[in-house]
């Protein structure tokens, strides 16, 4: 019986909100609980078998507007335009689109089911690397995101450039 619990739990993966979501930056740590209480709301969908599209359309809304938000702080910050981290915030989003436009076009649900799995591993790497490589270089940087302004006197340790890595090792600083 054990097993067959623990299949289920493979089968509708959730993720969970801990602390080790937590980057400190209150805006950000906002937006990624919303985050994941609407991948989770999307997938409760799915298991339910129910029709997810409406759910799913609500979380890609919120990560468009979510990468747009951390888009304008690397820029505030002089993240370099072409940095890994936006690279992979574009791929996110065009596998999100794409998983809507099956639904829509070809009338096929099965990506809905398959990107809920991808979303629940990506994000907790994402945050926890990128992420935390954005709220480090916007504390470096004195950047107050209410106002959108970085202080002019705050910089990055010596030999140390803003975006010029993600917070992964993959991206070579």
């Amino acid at each position: 019986m054990s097993d067959l619990h623990d299949l289920q739990d493979l089968a509708t993966p959730s993720l969970a909100w801990t602390d080790n979501l937590v980057l400190n930056q209150p805006e950000l740590d906002h937006t990624h609980q919303e985050f994941v209480e609407l991948l989770n709301r999307y997938g409760e969908a799915l298991d339910r078998g129910e029709d997810a599209l409406p759910a799913f359309r609500e979380l890609l809304a919120h990560t468009e507007d979510h990468f747009a938000m951390e888009e304008r702080w690397m820029a505030a910050t002089g993240f370099e335009p072409q940095n890994c981290h936006s690279s992979q915030h574009a791929m996110v989003l065009n596998v999100m689109r794409e998983v809507v436009r099956y639904a829509d076009e070809l009338g096929d649900r099965e990506p809905l089911a398959i990107v809920r799995q991808e979303l629940v591993q990506w994000f907790p790497s994402h945050a926890e690397m990128m992420d935390a490589a954005l709220v480090y270089t916007m504390q470096q940087r004195g950047f107050d995101p209410a106002t959108g302004q970085a202080q002019p006197t705050t910089q990055l340790p010596e030999g140390e450039k803003a975006g010029a890595g993600c917070g992964s090792t993959a991206c070579g600083h």
